[in-house]
């Protein structure tokens, strides 16, 4: 248990706030408007050489203001002015939780609402504004279907609580500390969570191009970023591996999800994984699905984009049909598809993809590209058996994966927690920052 999380106020008082609740009796609850203006200060363009933030230069429910990529969007026409130690709140989509304290004077976008701390220290009202209830309650008030937002005026007429200036200090300093320690134990989940894929990659790498058993003899392929295989693989192109020529998918916006029609599988459908996304899902009429229905073990590529991306159709994704910026492998009896697919995550296959992409607006790789690509391939027995062991041991380092990334999840939830206890005084933190 962090310091300072089982003491309590010795009495409360119902603030009269729904998100707030109770609050130490001698805090108050005040209006942002009166607690910390909004700043109204609005240039019609970025001047030169100033720092311009976006919303996507503030991490989610975090604060951290991403200043390395600072500047790198493009200004909107219209900026809001922000000063060194003003706390910048994101209207659109509150329920991201972009929260930020600003160290320097800067420009940003209108999507950013510049607060002028009065009442409220900044240490202070930062934490608040990232308070988890605060974000819920903000997330019910928005507006607008596509593009969700609370109004500067709803935001002005949100009550905070206020405690007494001293505390406020206390409150910002506890948090920093503690904080900053889960912070640092949740970089060290994610880092073992990178070294748990670079190990499945590096398995995956070497059992497609090597095989299962050690000390075999081996050949050169005289494809540089393949390098030596079994003596008694070969290496064959892809376009000799299809029982169908590679094909492309359609040209269709799509319709709203309907379980009678088949299912329309876009790029953005695809997970890194291969597994497909269940959120936002899109169908495809019958007449115009036909032609680019996907039957089981059918390989999908992607294109255009998010090149190097791949996906096995599977029975669980029902009819499906699949969308442009795709391109569809139908593989023949030479080639095992789960052999062929683990290839796809291999560090050979990326670095293929990196050499072969046309660079335009967008990274690019045609099908007549994929259908160049040199893929190792022993015997289909031999595949098979690759196969099974892969998803035999990937399993156990995904199993790991799961479990570290589950520990990183009850961090941030306890990180948002122990935000939430602070701002509201539901802990007495008061002596607590010299620890």
């Amino acid at each position: 248990m962090l310091a300072g999380a089982g003491k309590r106020y010795p009495r409360y008082r119902d603030s009269g706030v729904e998100w707030i609740g109770e609050i130490p009796k001698h805090w108050r609850a005040s209006r942002l408007k009166f607690a910390a203006p909004i700043r109204a200060s609005k240039l019609a363009s970025a001047p030169s050489g100033e720092t311009y933030v976006g919303l996507e230069n503030i991490e989610p429910r975090t604060g951290r203001l991403l200043l390395d990529d600072a500047g790198e969007s493009e200004p909107e026409s219209t900026v809001g002015w922000f000063a060194a130690g003003d706390v910048l709140l994101g209207k659109l989509r509150p329920n991201l939780g972009k929260v930020a304290r600003p160290a320097a004077d800067g420009m940003g976008t209108t999507e950013l609402v510049a607060l002028q701390p009065a009442a409220c220290s900044q240490g202070f009202l930062f934490y608040a504004l990232l308070s988890k209830p605060l974000i819920d309650w903000w997330d019910r008030l928005t507006f607008g279907a596509k593009m969700p937002r609370v109004s500067p005026e709803q935001i002005a007429n949100t009550f905070v609580p206020v405690p007494p200036e001293k505390e406020q200090r206390a409150i910002a300093g506890f948090l920093d500390r503690e904080t900053a320690r889960v912070d640092a134990l949740i970089e060290r989940q994610k880092g073992l969570v990178d070294l748990l894929k670079e190990q499945r990659t590096a398995l995956i790498s070497r059992s497609v191009t090597r095989g299962l058993v050690a000390g075999v003899a081996m050949k050169d392929t005289g494809v540089e970023w393949l390098g030596d295989i079994p003596v008694h693989w070969d290496v064959w192109r892809l376009k000799h591996l299809l029982s169908k020529p590679l094909m492309y998918g359609a040209s269709e916006s799509g319709c709203a999800h309907d379980p009678s029609l088949p299912r329309y599988v876009r790029i953005t459908d695809i997970n890194p994984d291969g597994s497909l996304r269940e959120d936002g899902l899109k169908s495809i009429s019958e007449e115009l699905g036909a032609p680019y229905l996907l039957s089981e073990d059918d390989i999908l590529f992607a294109r255009s984009g998010s090149v190097g991306l791949t996906a096995r159709c599977k029975p669980a994704w029902g009819r499906s049909a699949f969308a442009g910026y795709l391109v569809r492998a139908r593989l023949n009896a030479r080639a095992d598809p789960a052999f062929v697919e683990y290839f796809t995550r291999s560090a050979h296959y990326g670095r293929w993809v990196l050499e072969s992409a046309i660079q335009a607006t967008i990274l690019n790789v045609s099908a007549e590209r994929y259908n160049g690509l040199p893929v190792p391939m022993p015997s289909v027995s031999e595949q098979r058996l690759i196969a099974d062991f892969l998803d035999h041991e990937t399993a156990k380092i995904d199993a790991l994966v799961a479990k570290v990334q589950e520990a990183i999840e009850r961090l941030h939830e306890f990180r948002q927690a122990l935000i939430c206890a602070a701002v509201t005084g539901s802990i007495d933190v008061r002596g607590e920052v010299a620890q």
